[in-house]
């Protein structure tokens, strides 16, 4: 039984599209982010509205690979092929945009698309557990808080985000919550229907219309749970995935996985669980600048190096969600989490003690039947043992 809140969900990014061009009629201000690290907070205090932008489907790579390098991560290419089509409507309606130099790949395409709209690119640091990275960081905030001030003619106060930070830890953990629904064994809804849940709340500009739907959504499939009600039976494997972010375009491997016979209770990547486990801190006397910090400096992306919050929320997630095995997904030329695969695999394996499977793949279905495969026998040896 698929949970009733979802059609609200399967709607909701046409819905959004509305949203955002009533408030630009109202003269209300959007900006653009790709990425988790941007700290949300600072333009909610510019009195902005965030938004999530494409870059996560096939059909605009084509575009893409006139201007840029074929053998280039998808999601780099989705991207840039959206905004030069104008076939993102939020990406059209942004005025500016927020990025931040988490790849190299990334960091030159926005040199390109930087010439299609104003944007401002965050230099992060990429030694998590480090005073001077800390301080760049916190440095890189005050940046981008000048930059959207200056942007929008606004005064950015402490208040204001303060104000922020709390709306913003509400979100998240609201989020988290939805997320803890499938820790129950069965899990009361599929890995797909959550994951389109997590992605187009993205796209989503009211933050409090926002917390509510996820509120709501939540409530239900609890509801489902207290009922015995699932898809999925107590001998389902239940599947941890890992690795680059999935969005509702590119979510062939969960899919895969789930008409295979698997449940995908667990989410690690940025564009799950990822960026939800830590909260800004509010205590009134931190300085606000530095909690930000903190918290977004210490998202355990690849692009961090050493990256043991990875390992950590990984052993987490797979005792909290009972897990059976880990499957790691890697975009094609996404060097820096194909390369960290060997760690995580070793220490799946070594330290876990769960199976562990590493798909490299792209947004494009010409693989989906060598997938299937891999994924079958796959699951074949997580229900042999």
């Amino acid at each position: 039984m698929r949970p009733q809140s979802m059609k609200v969900f399967d709607e909701l990014r046409n819905l959004n599209v509305l949203t955002v061009q009533n408030a630009k009629q109202e003269g209300k201000k959007v900006v653009g982010c790709y990425c988790t690290y941007t700290p949300q907070e600072l333009i909610l205090a510019a009195g902005a509205y965030p938004v999530t932008l494409c870059g996560t489907r096939q059909e605009p790579v084509a575009a893409a690979e006139r201007d840029l390098p074929r053998n280039l991560c998808p999601l780099i290419k989705s991207s840039y092929g959206f905004a030069i089509t104008g076939k993102c409507p939020y990406f059209e309606a942004a005025d500016v945009l927020v990025a931040e130099t988490t790849c190299d790949g990334k960091k030159k395409m926005y040199e390109l698309m930087g010439k299609i709209k104003p944007m401002h690119v965050m230099k992060l640091p990429h030694s998590p557990k480090s005073e001077a990275a800390l301080a760049a960081w916190t440095k890189e905030m005050e940046l981008l808080k000048e930059w959207l001030a200056e942007k929008f003619a606004v005064e950015i106060t402490d208040e204001d985000i303060r104000k922020a930070i709390k709306l913003m830890n509400r979100e998240r953990e609201a989020m988290r919550r939805l997320h803890a629904t499938t820790k129950v064994k069965p899990s009361p809804v599929s890995g797909v229907d959550l994951l389109v849940a997590v992605w187009t709340k993205g796209f989503n500009i009211n933050k409090e219309d926002g917390i509510k739907l996820v509120e709501d959504l939540t409530a239900e499939i609890e509801d489902l749970a207290a009922r015995g009600i699932s898809p999925f039976t107590d001998k389902t494997p239940r599947i941890l995935l890992t690795g680059c972010p999935v969005g509702f375009g590119s979510e062939k491997v969960v899919r895969l996985l789930e008409e295979s016979g698997a449940s995908v209770v667990a989410f690690e990547n940025c564009s799950g669980y990822k960026a939800l486990d830590r909260q800004v801190d509010e205590n009134p006397a931190k300085d606000v600048m530095t909690a930000l910090a903190e918290k977004y400096l210490n998202i355990p992306c690849s692009c961090m190096s050493p990256n043991q919050g990875r390992l950590d929320l990984i052993k987490k997630l797979a005792g909290e969600y009972q897990v059976d095995a880990v499957v790691d997904l890697t975009w094609q030329a996404c060097h820096t989490y194909n390369v960290e695969a060997y760690v995580i695999r070793d220490y799946v394996q070594n330290q876990l003690q769960l199976p562990y499977l590493h798909l490299e793949t792209d947004y494009s279905q010409s693989d989906v039947e060598q997938l299937r495969v891999r994924v079958q026998a796959f699951l074949e040896l997580v229900q042999g043992e």
